[in-house]
């Protein structure tokens, strides 16, 4: 994306504009970017043309709001400026355990998968995964987790089904080795899926609603 772009995202953010519509000027805009109304107005074409907001105006006074493309945008300069600011080795997620679909198992079981979660990981999952629902402002760490190279888990197909790609990550619960594993594609926004050599709900004798913290090698 043009980066000339973020600060009239950002101030459309901070005004609400990613939860709903919020009235805003081009005038009040050009003054909050220190640019004329004529240039905000010309910006604020532009990020409707590349569908970064979305604009109404059936009431007296422009509203806009930023779109899910707009969002994510303003997730991924999030994520630079805390691996500017948080520059490290890790990074640690905080959420609390929930019950999944069911089928973390089922694709373990998969030898493929599973000779490879062997060789990356150096240790035999057991054949479920545990599941945590991120604290919301941990959701935003995952764009630093998937930005690092992590671990490779190929993709097959087997008996007429294809099965993606996985990248696995290192990590540790309570100095307990484990890996979070992100596939290709996921059912989840803000749900991890934790692989480890134990039963990680009886080892650590937690259930769902507990919280836990993750420390997500990077």
């Amino acid at each position: 994306m043009n980066e000339k772009y973020l600060p009239a995202l950002r101030k459309v953010a901070l005004l609400g504009g990613m939860s709903g519509y919020v009235a805003i000027s081009s005038r009040e805009l050009g003054e909050a970017l220190g640019m004329s109304q004529q240039s905000a107005s010309k910006r604020i074409l532009e990020l409707l043309e590349e569908g970064f907001i979305e604009r109404d105006l059936g009431a007296r006074r422009q509203r806009i709001r930023l779109t899910e493309k707009g969002i994510e945008e303003l997730r991924r300069e999030y994520a630079e400026y805390r691996r500017i600011f948080e520059m490290t080795d890790h990074v640690i997620l905080h959420g609390t355990i929930t019950t999944g679909m069911g089928e973390g198992g089922y694709y373990i079981c998969q030898s493929p998968y599973m000779e490879q979660f062997i060789n990356q990981l150096n240790f035999k999952p057991y054949e479920g995964t545990l599941n945590i629902k991120l604290d919301k402002e941990d959701v935003g760490k995952l764009d630093i987790i998937r930005d690092s190279p992590g671990y490779k888990i190929k993709g097959f197909s087997k008996e007429g089904r294809t099965f993606g790609e996985v990248t696995a990550y290192k990590a540790k619960i309570r100095n307990i080795d484990c890996a979070v594993v992100i596939p290709e594609r996921s059912h989840y926004d803000d749900v991890i899926e934790v692989l480890c050599q134990y039963h990680l709900r009886r080892t650590l004798s937690i259930t769902d609603g507990d919280r836990v913290e993750v420390r997500v090698e990077i």
